[in-house]
């Protein structure tokens, strides 16, 4: 069982930028692939980011390549997402996840065996 934690949603301003933290209990975090996923008001959940355990292996969304920066700390069991030059339509929840599948996509959120509660981010124009 791991549990998670995500932190540093907030209100920012267009362009501005956050930085997601995503805590998670357990030992053993350095074996598991680690995503970031979004979830909009009257909108499917949606992938944004992806990273092996080693952070050897990292995948975005097309929507923010280029702007967000997925990375992680094993050391501390923990996952991040720095958030850059922020749109009102990157508005959402954001949810960190444990990948368990590797035989379904990264990007397939069926992919994910543990969720966290979720950080809002909201981005004003």
């Amino acid at each position: 069982q791991v549990q998670l934690v995500e932190s540093g949603g907030g209100l920012v301003q267009d362009g501005g930028s956050l930085r997601l933290s995503c805590a998670a209990s357990g030992r053993t975090f350095s074996v598991y692939a680690m995503g970031w996923f979004r979830q909009a008001p009257g909108k499917e959940r949606e992938f944004v980011a992806h990273i092996s355990g080693s952070g050897s292996n990292i995948y975005y969304a097309g929507s923010v390549e280029g702007r967000f920066t997925i990375s992680r700390d094993n050391a501390k069991s923990s996952a991040y997402l720095q958030m850059n030059s922020l749109k009102p339509e990157d508005t959402a929840v954001y949810y960190c996840a444990v990948r368990r599948r590797l035989d379904i996509a990264y990007s397939n959120g069926d992919a994910y065996a543990y969720w966290g509660r979720g950080t809002q981010v909201t981005v004003s124009s």
